[in-house]
């Protein structure tokens, strides 16, 4: 007869060999399996058999990943200290790289992404991240892309999420944006004051041309006079009549 335990103990045996010989990839998971230590291929996805005590697997998801980095403090090219973060898409596109070629690659992605995040925006005055921040984002997303192609990882995209200014750096700001606005003003009403003194001159220049023009620009006046409101009226004096009557005295 055989014995019942030691029959339950092979049960149990072929069970975990089974167990750890067996292993199944999803879709987006490619497995990277070691043979006594030597990579020996990548597989994946669906059903996986392996050798226990012999092969090893390392999962790796191919699915693009969403780091966040830290919120770092950065010294502008015109010494502003600003608070930046950011977010980096990135996906593996080679597992055996993503695995062989460095270690944890999530953490060297994001430490990656960290230094060059300020060393970027180290090199742009402040008005430059504020104002071209598309232009920052593709220009580290290169970079990064660059230096993550030996780790078999590819970066999509990254986004600068917040730029973010101490309160008396807030106030500086808005003292200079109300500045830039008044001397803007002041332009702008210079402008219009030269433009009108030109169109005076051009106007004096056409009614002392012409006989009688400004007798007619008195007339305009006294329309213009006589639609007010007002309880004492001026007229002037023409021109003709003054010298009439300065004639007749000379005379």
């Amino acid at each position: 007869m055989v014995d019942v335990g030691f029959l339950g103990a092979g049960i149990l045996l072929v069970l975990l060999f089974l167990f750890s010989a067996i292993k199944v990839l999803k879709e987006y998971q490619r497995g990277v399996v070691f043979t006594l230590g030597r990579f020996t291929g990548v597989k994946g996805p669906g059903l996986i058999i392996l050798i226990p005590l012999v092969q090893t697997m390392q999962r790796v998801d191919l699915r693009t990943i969403v780091l966040d980095v830290p919120t770092q403090d950065v010294i502008s090219h015109d010494n502003v200290s600003v608070a930046v973060n950011a977010v980096v898409y990135f996906r593996v596109v080679d597992p055996e790289r993503a695995i062989l070629q460095v270690v944890e690659y999530m953490s060297a992605t994001s430490e990656l992404a960290q230094t060059t995040l300020r060393s970027v925006l180290g090199k742009h005055e402040l008005d430059e991240m504020l104002a071209e921040r598309d232009k920052l984002n593709r220009d580290i997303q290169e970079i990064l892309d660059t230096q993550t192609d030996a780790w078999g990882i590819k970066v999509s995209n990254v986004e600068i999420k917040h730029v973010d200014l101490n309160e008396s750096m807030v106030r500086a700001i808005g003292k200079q944006a109300e500045a830039e606005r008044l001397r803007r003003a002041k332009i702008i009403n210079a402008e219009g004051e030269q433009q009108a003194a030109e169109k005076l001159i051009e106007a004096a220049k056409i009614l002392g041309s012409v006989e009688q023009g400004m007798q007619l620009r008195y007339l305009s006046a006294l329309q213009e006079i006589a639609g007010e409101k007002a309880s004492t009226l001026v007229l002037p004096l023409p021109i003709e009549a003054f010298r009439y009557l300065t004639g007749s005295r000379s005379s």
